[in-house]
């Protein structure tokens, strides 16, 4: 929102074709991008004029190439910890050093978000993209170097420079989704953008049991690990390619009246500091970073420490577990398409937010009292039950802070809430990883109903202030005052023609 304005940026071309204008003033393309917007720049009943927008087929590919970058930098996060006890016996070290190769990157995004999202604000999107793709695929190398077992500091080392770039990542989805989409699809736009994160984590449960078999000759299992860093970094490489080719900073034109208002704004008039302080008075958003950070929190430890779980009651089962850690990631993705296109179609932000919260703690109870009973077919339904709400609460918690908080910077107000769920995360993967050693499986997943059930009575005690959707309607009231306007005015003239010919 702070970016500089550009004036040919709302400026319409005057040679193209035909555009029509819909409910939410936005200016839609029959066919093609290169066509001139309506002219809806005008002013009617002493109202502010509306500015020109439009929507670019563009949009969907922006979105679709993050979504496959950040793919590639969650599926590291998980790959360590899905086959702990193969890591373990390769590199000779304990299980909570591998837990720490998924911690750190919970550890590394609380230090560096704000940095980050001072730099969002100041270079934009595009910046943002060509570092945390470049850092992405730089760790994904340094991985392939480090394949021997006297090696561990240096996979260590590719680890944080892959979780130095999801710092670059996470908090991006609502962003893209409001400079690039319009009103009515922006939370189906942050739910893909979400997506993308989920199914990498997806892969990351399911791919790295299938290439690494646990097997005890160290030259057959350094191949194995050698095979699938080569293929993540070949990924990781691509994609980087792509980003400097062909992800664009922002459209010409702004999507939406919200949109444009936000680049109205001159950039001397902004302050970074002053929208962090916004941001920490605005009560109900400080009671959604928590409740976020709580439910995101129980997903990362029950993600990180699945394998450990799974391998207690049923062992020899790594490749199972993956499966398990896929059921929860796969049915979260389609609860989060389901929730964004809920969201553009209801804008009901509070009430899906406190059902699906309820219904994550609802999920982490059944979870919890099913997974010692000895039947893994029981395991993968309960775990998809979890996974459908818990990480189909992503882009709720995404989006409500959004309504929240506008005008103040997307990237903010996402940072701001995974750098909750990071520090959430650290703290309960800790402590249910203890509670785990020393009580039990079913102790350490009471541990986090609890604070589930916390995080549900904060969430309902969330006002529910729709700032953006109001920003919107204003807007779209103001473009049919002005409509009203112009059919009076022609009315008018018609009649005083009239009167004037009869006389």
């Amino acid at each position: 929102m702070s970016e500089k304005q550009a004036l040919e940026d709302t400026k319409p071309n005057e040679d193209q074709s035909v555009w029509k204008a819909d409910s939410d003033n936005h200016v839609k393309l029959e066919g093609g991008d290169a066509a001139k917007p309506s002219d809806v720049s005008s002013e009617g009943n002493g109202s502010e004029g509306l500015q020109a927008t439009r929507l670019y087929h563009r949009r969907w590919v922006i979105v679709f190439l993050f979504s496959l970058y950040s793919l590639s930098n969650s599926y590291q996060w998980i790959q360590y910890s899905i086959i702990s006890n193969i890591f373990t016996k390769f590199y000779s070290v304990d299980d909570f050093t591998i837990d720490w190769m998924s911690m750190i990157y919970m550890l590394t995004y609380i230090p560096f978000i704000f940095p980050v999202t001072w730099l969002l604000d100041k270079k934009g999107l595009r910046v943002i993209a060509l570092v945390a793709t470049a850092l992405n695929c730089a760790g994904t190398w340094i991985k392939v170097a480090s394949v021997r077992p006297n090696l561990f500091y240096v996979t260590f080392l590719g680890q944080f420079c892959c979780s130095f770039a999801q710092v670059f990542i996470l908090g991006m989805p609502s962003r893209i989704a409001s400079v690039w989409f319009g009103s009515e699809e922006v939370s189906t736009a942050c739910s893909i953008g979400v997506f993308g994160n989920q199914l990498g984590i997806a892969i990351g449960f399911l791919v790295p049991p299938i290439l690494v078999p646990n097997v005890d000759d160290m030259d057959e299992l350094a191949h194995h690990i050698r095979i699938m860093f080569y293929i993540t970094a070949g990924v990781a490489t691509l994609l980087f390619v792509l980003v400097v080719f062909v992800f664009q900073e922002r459209p010409k034109i702004p999507p939406t009246q919200a949109q444009a208002t936000a680049r109205s704004i001159p950039p001397e008039q902004y302050s970074y500091i002053a929208s962090i302080r916004n941001l920490l008075r605005n009560k109900p958003f400080m009671l959604l970073v928590v409740t976020y950070g709580l439910n995101v929190g129980c997903f990362y430890a029950v993600g990180t420490l699945l394998n450990r779980m799974i391998i207690v009651h049923y062992p020899g089962e790594e490749v199972n577990a993956g499966r398990i850690g896929l059921t929860i990631v796969i049915a979260g993705m389609v609860g989060s398409l389901i929730c964004g296109v809920w969201l553009d179609r209801t804008k009901t932000y509070k009430q899906t937010t406190l059902a699906v919260y309820l219904l994550s703690l609802v999920g982490m109870i059944v979870y919890a009292a099913t997974l010692s009973l000895g039947h893994l077919w029981v395991v993968f339904i309960t775990a998809g039950v979890l996974g459908f709400f818990m990480t189909g609460y992503l882009p709720l918690g995404f989006e409500f802070a959004v309504e929240l908080t506008y005008p103040e910077s997307e990237g903010t107000s996402s940072g701001l809430l995974n750098c909750s769920a990071q520090v959430f995360g650290i703290i309960f993967t800790i402590c249910q990883g203890k509670i785990i050693d020393n009580y039990g499986t079913l102790a350490g997943n009471i541990f986090l109903c609890v604070f589930l059930l916390i995080g549900t009575i904060m969430t309902a005690l969330i006002k529910s202030d729709l700032r953006r959707q109001n920003a919107n309607l204003q807007a779209k009231a103001a473009a049919e005052r002005h409509k009203s306007g112009q059919d009076y005015g022609a009315t008018s003239l018609i009649s005083e023609q009239q009167t004037s010919s009869q006389a």
